[in-house]
């Protein structure tokens, strides 16, 4: 019920938005600036897991591709009482990994070609649990949107910048056009929104998906030195543009790169999941000790 009130919430902020920016631009783009919303409304609701994909360039793998990725994901999927998600692979050097999709029934699962370079089995092993484990607490319809929503006003943003002075030599009397000001505004003030939607995504929600993987895989101590590498080998990779999305993954994209985006992580921080991980494989008999130091590269 949470994320359904959620999911509203989120695309409710698409559609002011949206209509904002048509009042802003003037009456006549008002009713096309409505129209607009609720295009964008459903298609947020039905199709932002494959504009996420299609962002990262992600490409479903069958089981004859990727024998071992499938085998993983289908004993875990078992094991947590799921449907089989479909398995993506996203051709990035940046090691890293996200779980969409509406509903457990349209579950999917990306992972990059970089984590499973950088990854063991068994570290793999966990970072699938993690990703099943958003599926299962069905959180992947509300990040998804979020991440198309964001999407959507940053773009939106670059289009009042690029096309806004087309407009700016209207009648004022008329009430049409946008001002230079206004252009302005409306450029920082779309981005800013785009921001606050990620930030509305909890960070408690990655402290979640963290504790049910371990139960799914039994072994939260694999998930704890994956999140190292992987927090590691992120800051050695840094990435350009797409922080729309950066909620979905399991770690932040941009993590470890010193700027503003630093200030608007929508992630917890990796020592504190790494540490609790390693508190709870101390509690579960069957979990293997772990005494490697963390890789950390800040």
């Amino acid at each position: 019920m949470k994320n359904q009130i959620k999911t509203i919430l989120l695309l409710g902020v698409l559609s002011v938005v949206l209509l904002g920016i048509g009042a802003a631009l003037g009456k006549g783009f008002l009713m096309g600036a409505l129209v607009l919303s609720l295009a964008m409304n459903l298609g947020a609701y039905f199709f932002s897991d494959k504009l996420v994909l299609r962002m990262h360039g992600a490409q479903e793998v069958s089981p004859q591709q990727a024998p071992g990725l499938h085998r993983m994901v289908e004993e875990l999927s078992r094991r947590a009482g799921l449907p089989k998600p479909r398995v993506f692979l996203m051709p990035e050097a940046q090691p890293n990994a996200f779980a969409t999709g509406r509903d457990p029934e349209h579950g999917v699962v990306a992972v990059t070609t970089g984590l499973l370079q950088m990854l063991d089995e068994r570290e793999v092993r966990g970072v699938l649990a993690h990703e099943l484990a958003h599926i299962k607490n069905r959180d992947i319809l509300v990040s998804t949107i979020a991440a198309a929503v964001a999407s959507a006003v940053t773009y939106l943003a670059h289009a009042v910048g690029l096309f806004g002075s087309m407009f700016m030599g209207r009648d004022e009397d008329e009430g049409e056009g946008l001002s230079p000001l206004q252009t302005l505004a409306l450029a920082l003030v779309a981005p800013l929104a785009a921001t606050v939607i990620q930030l509305g995504i909890s960070r408690s929600r990655e402290f979640l998906a963290d504790e049910t993987g371990a139960e799914i895989s039994g072994d939260p101590e694999a998930l704890a030195r994956a999140l190292a590498k992987l927090e590691s080998g992120v800051a050695r990779l840094p990435v350009e543009g797409r922080p729309a999305t950066a909620s979905l993954f399991i770690v932040s994209p941009f993590a470890g790169m010193q700027s503003i985006l630093s200030l608007f992580s929508t992630h917890p921080r990796t020592e504190e999941r790494v540490r609790r991980l390693l508190e709870l494989a101390s509690r579960m008999p069957s979990a293997r000790g772990w005494s490697g130091a963390l890789p950390f590269a800040r």
